[in-house]
């Protein structure tokens, strides 16, 4: 995944979001109904670009992320995916548009440093027969 872009949709433009800081927004929380008492988090947007080329992300295209690495983006910054941008992932045939919350604000801020970077597996070991997966690292650059 590469090109990581900051992307404001018009959403937070309205009523329901306040600007924390730039690129970082307070919101309601789409999943509130499995989170009781929590109705609101902070939220960013961000758009980005495949690699086809790349361990894991082969086939990948915004219809249709790859699970490698986009769970490790969701794992190493504690975030979870609270829009989608159906609309506009179906409209592009290369940019990849996904909006992230947390209910911490430094768990956004740490994902704010992908703008400008990389974020790639490279594939490190043999494939699994036992469906363990496989062995890959990180890489950030």
């Amino acid at each position: 995944m590469k090109n990581f872009q900051n992307y404001t949709p018009e959403k937070y433009g309205g009523p329901d979001y306040q600007k924390v800081e730039d690129g970082i927004y307070w919101g309601p929380n789409p999943y509130s109904l499995s989170r009781p008492g929590i109705e609101e988090l902070f939220v960013t947007s961000l758009s980005f670009e495949m690699e086809p080329d790349r361990y894991g992300e082969e086939g990948g295209c915004p219809q249709d992320i790859t699970q490698v690495p986009f769970e490790d983006i969701l794992d190493d910054y504690s975030v979870f995916v609270t829009d989608f941008y159906d609309a506009l992932n179906q409209e592009s045939d290369c940019t990849c548009y996904q909006e992230f919350g947390a209910f911490e604000i430094e768990n956004i801020r740490n994902l704010r440093g992908l703008i400008g970077k990389r974020f790639y597996a490279v594939f490190c070991g043999k494939d699994d027969p036992e469906g363990g997966g496989s062995e890959y690292k990180i890489v950030i650059e």
